[in-house]
């Protein structure tokens, strides 16, 4: 399942944290922005993560689920592509 994950903090530490934290789970399309391929068990993974990291009162995190039928109705503009789920062979 695709999720998007953005988000607005204002200390340069705690943002590049959260840059950090969300790599080990996706890509960066944008500055804060992120598209993550998860499983329901790295999904759950990430948000703990995410709920463990100390923010302000006005810093915002927020995840949103891209079903499959809206995956396919993402335009793109510029360079860049979807996420997908990496494809693995086993033999």
């Amino acid at each position: 399942m695709l999720w998007v994950v953005c988000y607005d903090i204002s200390d340069d530490g705690t943002r590049d944290r959260m840059a950090n934290l969300l790599l080990d789970y996706g890509s960066r399309i944008q500055e804060s922005v992120f598209e993550c391929s998860l499983a329901d068990a790295d999904l759950q993974g990430m948000v703990e993560r995410l709920s463990a990291t100390p923010l302000q009162d006005t810093d915002k995190v927020r995840i949103y689920k891209v079903c499959g039928r809206c995956v396919e109705e993402i335009r793109i503009y510029g360079p860049g592509e979807v996420t997908h789920d990496a494809e693995y062979y086993i033999i």
